[in-house]
Order: C-alpha cells, then sequence, then structure tokens
C-alpha cells in the first residue's frame, strides 16, 4: 500500500508514552526460545513486521509459537536440534536482522533452506556474514553481488573460529556465536569496538555459557538452552526519535516509559547530550539481564558538534533523526565512520541529505557520513524510499518547520513501529495519513 504522511508544522511533545518493543531483542526471544528446552514466555514483543518475519519463520521450521497477543508470545522450544527441514523458501520480509542471524543459526542444521526477502532486501549485502561462516565450513551460497537469496547447505562438521571483526557489527558477531552452538570446539569473536550485546545477554539468561573477556566473547558448541521467561523493554531505537522531537520543540516535556538502555545501545543519549539536550534517565532498573529506565527529556536548545566516531556503532539506527537534530542545531554537525549507512533499508546518507536539501537544510554527504549546517527550514516533499526510520524521522522534522511536511513511501513504518501515527498524534505531533 502506498503510504503518505502529511505533518502540520509546530507543536510540542508532553506527556507520558510507551514506544513499541525493542526489536533487536523480540528477534532473538522468538530465536532463542525455538531453540531451548522447555516452554519460553515473552512479554513486551514488538508486533512490527520485522519481528512477525522471524516468528514465521520459526513456525515453518515446525516450531509452535502462541501468540502474539498484546505482546505476549509462548515459544514451545524445540532444543538446539529439533528444527526441521522448512516445507518452501523461508521468507524474511524486510527484516536484515532476521537474515543475518538466521544464516548462522541454520548453518548447522542437518538440512538445505533457502532465505529471501522484499525487494529492499534483496539488495542488501550478505557476504560479510557469509564469509566468515564460511570459514566455520558453513556452506551458503549467494545471488550475484553477495545478495539474498542465500542458499545454505545441511552440514555437520561445523568448527569453531577466531573471528576479528574488521569493523563492529552486531549482526556478524551474533550469527557467528548462533552458529557457534552447532560448531565443535570455541568460537570466538573479536569486536574493533563495542557493539550491541544483546544475543550475548539473552544466551546467558537461557543458561547457555558465554565467556567474556575485554573485546572478545565466545561460546562452545554442544550446550543446550534452558527455556526462560523474556520481558522485551521499549526500543531505545523508537524512542530516539520522540527524544529528538521533544529536544527540538519547545514547550516539550515527555517521559518514556520503560525504555532499554543496554550501555551498546545508548549512543544516541551520548550524542545528544554532547549536543545539550536536557535527558534525565528515572526509575532505573534491570529486567531479563537488559536495563532499563524511564527517559525525560525536555526542550534544550542543540548545539552542533563533531560526532565522536567511537559512538557511532552505538547509535547506528539513530542517525536519520540525529541528522533532523542536527538540523535544528546552531552550527555545524559532522558524521564521520558510518558507511555502513549506506547499506540499510536504504542509502540512509544520501537518501537524509536529499530530504534535508528538500526542506531547505545545507547537508552535504560524504562517502562515509554527512556535514549538516542547522539553520530555519520550510515545507517540502520527502522521499522516505521505503526507509522506516527515514519517513519517522521527516515526521520529527515538522515540530520546527516553517510549513507542512509531506513524506511518501511510508507503509515499512510498520515493520519497527506499528502504531506510530496515532501515538504520535497523542503525544502532539500534528501527524495524518493517506493511503491508497
Amino acid at each position: 500500500m502506498a503510504l503518505t504522511y502529511q505533518v502540520a508544522p509546530g507543536g510540542a511533545l508532553t506527556g507520558r508514552i510507551r514506544v513499541p518493543g525493542d526489536k533487536s531483542i523480540s528477534h532473538r526471544s522468538i530465536m532463542l526460545g525455538s531453540i531451548a528446552e522447555g516452554v519460553t514466555r515473552v512479554s513486551g514483543f514488538l508486533e512490527g513486521e520485522d519481528a512477525l518475519a522471524t516468528m514465521n519463520v520459526f513456525r515453518a521450521l515446525s516450531v509452535r509459537i502462541d501468540g502474539p497477543e498484546r505482546g505476549n508470545v509462548t515459544v514451545h522450544g524445540v532444543g538446539l536440534r529439533g528444527l526441521k527441514a522448512p516445507p518452501t523458501v523461508l521468507d524474511c520480509g524486510n527484516s536484515g536482522t532476521s537474515m543475518r542471524l538466521l544464516c548462522g543459526l541454520l548453518a548447522g542444521q542437518n538440512f538445505d533452506c533457502e532465505l529471501t526477502g522484499d525487494a529492499s532486501l534483496r539488495q542488501r549485502p550478505m557476504q560479510r556474514v557469509a564469509a566468515p561462516l564460511g570459514q566455520m565450513r558453513a556452506e551458503i551460497s549467494t545471488a550475484e553481488g553477495g545478495r539474498p537469496p542465500l542458499k545454505l547447505m545441511g552440514v555437520f562438521n561445523l568448527r569453531g573460529i577466531d573471528y576479528r571483526m574488521p569493523i563492529a557489527s552486531a549482526q556478524v558477531k551474533s550469527a557467528l556465536l548462533l552458529a557457534g552452538l552447532y560448531a565443535r570446539g570455541r568460537t570466538c569473536v573479536t569486536e574493533p569496538t563495542p557493539a550491541r550485546d544483546h544475543t550475548e545477554r539473552m544466551l546467558a539468561a537461557f543458561d547457555y555459557p558465554v565467556e567474556r573477556k575485554g573485546s572478545t566473547v565466545c561460546v562452545t558448541g554442544g550446550g543446550k538452552l534452558t527455556a526462560t521467561s523474556i520481558d522485551v523493554p521499549a526500543d531505545i531505537s523508537s524512542a530516539a526519535f520522540f527524544m529528538v522531537g521533544a529536544s527540538i520543540a519547545p514547550g516539550s516535556d515527555l517521559t518514556l516509559e520503560h525504555v532499554g538502555v543496554n550501555p551498546t545501545r545508548t549512543g544516541v543519549l551520548d550524542i545528544l547530550r554532547l549536543m545539550g539536550a536536557n535527558i534525565e534517565l528515572i526509575n532505573q532498573r534491570q529486567t531479563g539481564g537488559e536495563p532499563v529506565a524511564d527517559i525525560r527529556v525536555r526542550h534544550a536548545e542543540l548545539k552542533g558538534i563533531e560526532i565522536p566516531v567511537e559512538l557511532v556503532p552505538l547509535a547506528i539506527d539513530e542517525f536519520p533523526v540525529l541528522f533532523v537534530a542536527a538540523a535544528n542545531a546552531r552550527g555545524v554537525t559532522v558524521l564521520r565512520g558510518a558507511g555502513e549507512l549506506r547499506v540499510k533499508e536504504s542509502d540512509r546518507i544520501q537518501v537524509m541529505a536529499d530530504g534535508l536539501q528538500a526542506l531547505g537544510i545545507a547537508a552535504e554527504p560524504a562517502a562515509d557520513g554527512m556535514r549538516v549546517t542547522g539553520g530555519r527550514y520550510g515545507s517540502g516533499v520527502v522521499d522516505s524510499h521505503g526507509d522506516h526510520r527515514v519517513a519517522m524521522a521527516f515526521a520529527i522534522a515538522a515540530l520546527r518547520a516553517g510549513a507542512p511536511i509531506e513524506i511518501t513511501d511510508c507503509a515499512n513504518v510498520a515493520t519497527s513501529f506499528p502504531g506510530f501515527v496515532p501515538l504520535a498524534h497523542a503525544a502532539g505531533l500534528r501527524i495524518s495519513e493517506t493511503g491508497i
């Protein structure tokens, strides 16, 4: 369906809201619950299309999964070796996380299978996962250019490896650790800078031994996962849109409830604070091995900064809306070291630069980042190129626009943030949608 957002200028974000559950943790709860022994109960599950794609894949692999119903899911685990050959090609929809992690988890099965996805996902590179899995003796073939669909041949002799990642990537690390569950010996992954550690934390929650030493994490194959309960916190990537919105809109005072604040995901908080944002973490606590907090954000005058390179992997999904923060900051904001943004659901560097320029903001794209000069901007029509984060970022930009903003091709927002429009409207964004 063609979906367009119309967002009127002005307004403030106020009150208390809870954004949907964390997508990364929702994916992993289904994956690990499926290969655990016993029944895993999940609450707070994200009922977005990406996470539902993962759920449907495991149903096709003969796992019984009840729900979701109001965020509650029950997974009847089949054990490490209980998955069965699927009757058809496994469709990951728009979800790169599903495909890359499944490459690792399915690499050591005793059956062949094929992974595909929608037109966008079939353009995304998979060789950076397939190549190190090949070092473990996995047999994975890709389409031209290392892209999907992917064909995995069933193998019985995966071997553990020591792998040093050239760039930090939670998806590559997770794929190798999941393959390591099926491999002989130890599988160790060393990352150059910290990336998300949800997989390691959740493996430990399922009682699977995980060794951590400095920047290296290891698992030994042949163990077992024991079913548990998983409480999925609200997704900080979804909360980021409202953090930026409350920061840039005068009169805003917004509290985001029960947000996951895993230290490998809080780069967006650090970057916004460096820009002068007024952000307070309250009621900090732990749930299922993951730190959570309520986040209070009040309007503040932002300033342009050079974003520290070490924070880039910790905020890689939040840069579309951080570019909007930069457009509303005093001075110049410079991002470097983020070349991965060019191979997301869209080329997020170019697409965001095009959109900002359409509104009248000076945005200069580079190979691995962007230079944004803050200033006033007006109306425009922005093409999101089917990228959910781009669509939501420009919706937030309307809070400081001089005239309405129209954003096209927004249907994929449902992949990560079902209910975005009504929740944003309730918080104070003057947004409506039209569909064909």
